[in-house]
């Protein structure tokens, strides 16, 4: 089973996916981690590597099409990441959400920066990834018709979200035996 976990930033879609993959002893493959290294070797911040991104799509086209790729040739994994959902037309698309306020406090928690650099940071990356994906991809990010859960990851935690989850897929699984998400 293909499964994409996406979601905006400090919305739990890394520790969600981590967790569902160690539950099914699936591999992980997280487009967001893609993107905090290349960061990091660049030894920029993600709201100055987002810019750069804006200025050469190669970037984007780059990790997206290594989602495409895998979607298309692999079973039993989990792809996180904000447009995994649309890379991966046959998987179970799961969408996490949660207020900017809840967001940005776990973006504090998990980079040690202020609250009000987090914010400003976290609203720029947005946007630069908003503009990004329109132009690249034509994807409107806030829609979210595409998926076949939306969960809000402030109202339950990482694992309650995981006791969903797992109910959703194991009534795939049982169905027929069924391993695959029927669009029709």
């Amino acid at each position: 089973m293909l499964i994409t976990i996406s979601g905006l930033p400090g919305s739990g879609t890394t520790t969600v996916s981590n967790l569902l993959a160690r539950h099914y002893e699936m591999e992980m493959i997280s487009a967001g981690e893609v993107f905090r290294t290349l960061a990091k070797e660049r030894g920029v911040t993600l709201a100055e590597f987002g810019e750069l991104a804006e200025k050469d799509e190669s970037i984007d086209v780059q990790i997206d099409k290594r989602q495409q790729e895998i979607a298309a040739t692999r079973d039993d994994i989990i792809l996180e990441g904000r447009l995994a959902g649309h890379m991966a037309p046959h998987a179970l698309k799961v969408w996490l959400k949660a207020p900017i306020d809840i967001r940005v406090r776990r973006i504090v928690g998990r980079e040690k920066t202020s609250f009000t650099q987090a914010l400003e940071e976290t609203l720029e990356r947005e946007a630069s990834e908003a503009l990004r994906y329109r132009e690249i991809h034509g994807i409107d990010i806030n829609d979210l018709s595409i998926y076949d859960l939306v969960i809000d990851s402030n109202r339950w935690d990482q694992f309650q979200i995981i006791h969903i989850l797992s109910a959703c897929i194991d009534a795939l699984i049982n169905k027929g035996g069924e391993q695959t998400v029927d669009r029709s």
